[in-house]
């Protein structure tokens, strides 16, 4: 509804005669999706605003009140019968504040309204894979505010759908903290348990209309796993990766006078290589216009940006892994954890708990430009690495040309310049415990070919 008011957030109450995107083609939306290389689609089924994009049994504000397909349409059935066709997941959003229903504020009145609803997208609609909620919590039309029951709200999920990861206001994937594509550092998926606080993370969600919050970035909190951050707390830690979430425009909507601000590919492969290099997981929201299409600018930069990461892929380099300490095996109680970086990726090994520091040699078939290194541990063992050098062989000798600190499941470490070598050496300086490997890979740099003369 916000697409055909050109707002950020509604107000509720809005006319369902607005909704009627006449060329809406969610083929399109989910084939510029895939374009991009992701592997998921998260469909906003209701902001704040209340208006339904299912027929919901529980509220007459919905596309069957629309002229949308003459009130026989449920665009979340499209979302995800096209998303199984394209090869993408599917995830929810529902806004857990709600400015038409008229029992927001009212407790466990509305608690059970926001339950049927839940319950309604958790058992239409095949396997969800992920339930994304932030912190929004304004006044309703009484001037009370409701105070949310979180723990019914997931035990629902638990029960309809067990598979499915609960992000941001959840217990099962936490916010970076901002929504500027910024990332930290050095992320750590092991931190306290006060992080689950939904009030914290509430207080930090966006809290006025002003188009301008997925630009902005907070530095607060920017070490949340060092042994520092963790002092004092060690008998109150939990598992609780990132998320880094922006949008490909300034706002989260659709806005015919933001065409000329969509971001680069470029700029989103910065983002992709910080945030899916950087421990966490990459989400990019993408709004769909009042016609019902991805924007052709926005299609644009998806389609040039998945070219990008295939490029990075595809320049792996086939390398010799030399372990040079004493490996203790490789695990045999499940198998690696696949890698999308090729073939050299090292099946997971821990090396011998005497060894201090224990390294890795990578020896490339002869002296290339290397643009990156890629390191990932089995985080079935955790996350322990917590410092990292790379040595490269320059000119005769051993040169340090980065150094790292948290790794987890991704890390890509990046030389700028380039570096040409053909031995690298993965030292891992300090861990918490004996640490565990899963891949390892070398991306030979960009060959950049000069343009043919004019004629």
């Amino acid at each position: 509804m916000n697409t055909m008011t050109d707002r950020e957030w509604g107000l509720g109450h809005e006319d369902p005669a607005l909704f009627d995107p006449a060329g809406l083609d969610v083929d399109q939306w989910m084939a510029a999706i895939a374009s991009a290389g992701m592997t998921g689609v998260i469909l906003t089924a209701k902001h704040h605003d209340g208006f339904c994009l299912w027929p919901s049994d529980v509220s007459a504000h919905t596309v069957a009140a629309s002229p949308w397909r003459a009130g026989a349409g449920d665009l979340v059935a499209e979302v995800a019968e096209s998303a199984r066709r394209h090869g993408l997941r599917l995830g929810i959003y529902l806004s857990p504040w709600d400015r038409t229903e008229g029992t927001y504020g009212s407790g466990r009145a509305y608690d059970d309204f926001f339950v049927a609803q839940l319950t309604e997208l958790l058992t239409r609609y095949g396997p969800v894979f992920s339930v994304w909620f932030d912190g929004a919590n304004g006044e309703g039309a009484n001037g009370r505010v409701q105070t949310y029951d979180w723990d019914r709200y997931y035990e629902a999920i638990r029960r309809l759908q067990p598979d499915a990861v609960i992000s941001v206001c959840g217990p099962d994937v936490r916010w970076c903290g901002n929504e500027a594509g910024h990332t930290r550092a050095d992320e750590w998926s092991v931190v306290p348990s006060s992080l689950r606080d939904a009030e914290r993370i509430s207080e930090q969600s966006q809290q006025v209309d002003d188009g301008e919050f997925s630009r902005l970035v907070r530095s607060n909190d920017e070490d949340l796993g060092s042994r520092h951050a963790l002092a004092g707390r060690l008998d109150d830690l939990i598992w609780y990766p990132a998320e880094v979430n922006t949008s490909i425009r300034p706002g989260w909507f659709h806005h015919p006078a933001e065409d000329h601000l969509v971001r680069s590919a470029e700029e989103l492969f910065e983002i992709w290589c910080s945030s899916v290099g950087g421990n966490a997981t990459f989400l990019l929201n993408v709004p769909p216009t009042a016609h019902g299409l991805v924007a052709e600018p926005d299609a644009r930069e998806l389609q040039q940006l998945g070219r990008l990461i295939a490029d990075f892929r595809a320049r792996t380099i086939p390398t010799v892994l030399s372990p040079s300490s004493t490996l203790a095996g490789d695990d045999a109680a499940a198998p690696a954890p696949p890698s999308d970086f090729g073939p050299n990726a090292a099946r997971t090994w821990r090396p011998d708990p005497s060894d201090a520091a224990p390294a890795i040699t990578v020896t490339l078939p002869q002296a290339r430009s290397v643009e990156a290194i890629v390191v990932s541990e089995d985080i079935r063992f955790g996350q322990r690495v917590e410092r990292a050098t790379i040595h490269a062989a320059i000119a005769g000798r051993l040169v340090e040309v980065a150094t790292t600190c948290s790794v987890g499941y991704r890390r890509i470490v990046r030389f700028d310049p380039p570096i040409t070598t053909d031995r690298l050496v993965v030292t891992l300086v300090e861990s918490r415990g004996v640490p565990a490997l899963a891949a390892l890979a070398t991306i030979e740099a960009r060959v950049e070919h000069p343009a043919a003369p004019a004629r």
